[in-house]
């Protein structure tokens, strides 16, 4: 497993094509646990970089 931090659009385009190849994983295997960090750091770096509003929906 080697994750990093997300930092750029590019880093986050690599970390959601890494986390489709991931996603069915078992969640106790290494894969699966590769998934949950990815997630993880792929929802911080939208909530930073892609702020959502419920009035937007409006």
């Amino acid at each position: 497993m080697d994750i990093k931090a997300i930092k750029t659009e590019d880093d986050y385009i690599q970390a959601l094509k890494r986390l489709e190849v991931k996603f069915h994983a078992p969640i106790d295997s290494e894969e699966g646990k590769e998934a949950e960090v990815l997630s993880i750091l792929i929802e911080k770096y939208e909530e930073k970089n892609y702020p959502f509003d419920v009035s937007d929906l409006i």
